[in-house]
């Protein structure tokens, strides 16, 4: 159980810190490009892996990888705007409800089973996202308040399915730890790219605090993902427990700091939509018992 509670603070921690990145001025794509190369070193690292990095083109999951890293850092980007302006709490609850569509993947491509239970716990995913995120009638809803959540949790779904799709079909067993790690990589690649466009057209200066800020973000980053393989691999803790566990402790812990770390306001309902939201969690996870 130690494992994942370290994997649930690791994950509220990156929401966390990306609202922090707009109190301190930081630029959140040379942060996140840092935060990538240092989740990237540590994987490799930790894992003592043996494989010559000019050796993983030749993997036949290289431009899955490739297209994941891509995802991942425009993912990255949107969830530090959406935690900037929108709040730390909703943010959590979108990307994590998305659990709905790998869920959803899983019914149509694996022919797994439907039941009451499945559908009450998708739909139920789908409502809680849209109390969670309404505002009062009072309040003009921004374009931008409205499009992020949509996004991010379409997002964060396919994401998820396409990770679980790789690690199922393609990737061999002894490659998991290794396929994540070049995920990271990639995603710095990439970052990397975006950054020097954005400096031959802005001109923008490379600082030493987005490059800590990066250092930062990357630790929890990878911690996030590091201690849930360790929760999985506990003899005591099967998959179906870890994950409804795992999302449910995040959406509380982010909304917790949220209200009493900044002050965040939820109305009617968004409290409503948080109940909801964790309910569903339990419920996709009680279907797998």
């Amino acid at each position: 159980m130690i494992w994942l509670l370290f994997s649930i603070i690791c994950s509220t921690l990156i929401f966390v810190i990306f609202k922090y990145f707009d109190k301190f001025g930081v630029n959140n794509l040379q942060a996140i490009i840092v935060n990538y190369v240092v989740a990237f070193s540590l994987g490799m690292s930790l894992h003592g892996f043996e494989t010559n990095l000019l050796e993983i083109p030749e993997k036949n999951w290289f431009w899955n990888a490739f297209i994941l890293g891509i995802i991942f850092i425009w993912l990255f980007r949107l969830m530090a705007i959406a935690s900037q302006k929108i709040g730390v709490s909703v943010v959590s609850i979108t990307v994590k409800m998305s659990l709905a569509i790998p869920v959803l993947f899983g019914i149509f491509y694996y022919q797994e089973s439907v039941n009451f239970i499945k559908i009450l716990g998708i739909g139920l995913a789908l409502f809680a996202v849209y109390l969670a995120t309404a505002k009062d009638k009072s309040k003009k809803s921004s374009e931008l308040y409205i499009k992020l959540p949509v996004i991010l949790f379409l997002g964060s779904g396919v994401l998820d399915t396409f990770i679980n799709y790789n690690q199922e079909e393609i990737v061999l067993e002894a490659e998991h730890g290794l396929f994540t790690s070049s995920i990271f990589g990639m995603a710095a690649v990439f970052g990397s790219i975006l950054l020097f466009i954005q400096h031959r057209k802005n001109k923008v200066k490379l600082k030493l605090k987005n490059l800590w800020a990066g250092i930062i973000l990357g630790i929890p980053n990878y911690g996030s993902i590091y201690f849930l393989i360790r929760s999985l691999n506990h003899n005591n803790m099967e998959s179906s427990i870890v994950f409804p566990i795992n999302n449910v402790g995040i959406v509380a812990m982010s909304v917790l700091f949220g209200l009493f770390l900044f002050s965040e306001k939820l109305n009617l309902k968004n409290k409503i939509g948080i109940a909801l939201a964790i309910l569903s969690i339990v419920l996709l996870g009680m279907d797998s018992f």
